[in-house]
């Protein structure tokens, strides 16, 4: 089995926590202490929000400012374009913002969305069958090539 644990630092760990279970995530109190939170997404794709003080302790490198620039992209899925939108708004209620207009692309849905830290990610749906198929032949069977 794979997981995948992404390491994200934070200015105000209570606030990151609070933030991340606005948006669906629940806490791993087995791997949460004054340092870091363990952020549950689903059984394999969890978020370690670390203080950035304790970040710096698992690299030597120069923290890059996440609201000046962009390291990685992350793209969590979502069951349908109106869970897309959902989340969007429950991180913008809970003091995220939304930059951008949404992607739409028919058979795949995008929004990004920007945790107080200035952290991004970008939540999206895709057309089961256009994920299966690929998008060109989606399209393609859909009259839309």
């Amino acid at each position: 089995m794979t997981s995948i644990f992404v390491n994200i630092p934070s200015n105000d760990l209570e606030r990151s926590k609070g933030y991340y279970t606005a948006l669906g995530c629940t806490i791993n109190a087995l791997f949460t202490d004054e340092n870091a939170a363990c952020l549950v997404w689903s059984d394999d794709i969890f978020f370690m929000v670390l203080t950035k003080e304790y970040f710096s302790t698992f690299t030597d490198k120069e923290f890059a400012d996440p609201k000046t620039h962009a390291q990685v992209l992350i793209s969590i899925s979502r069951d349908s374009r109106d869970a897309v939108d959902r989340t969007i708004d429950a991180g913008v209620a809970n003091g995220g913002t939304a930059p951008g207009d949404p992607q739409d692309y028919g058979f795949m849905y995008a929004r990004d969305l920007v945790d107080p830290d200035g952290n991004g990610i970008q939540f999206m749906w895709m057309d089961a069958a256009a994920a299966e198929q690929g998008p060109e032949a989606f399209m393609a069977e859909q009259g839309q090539a």
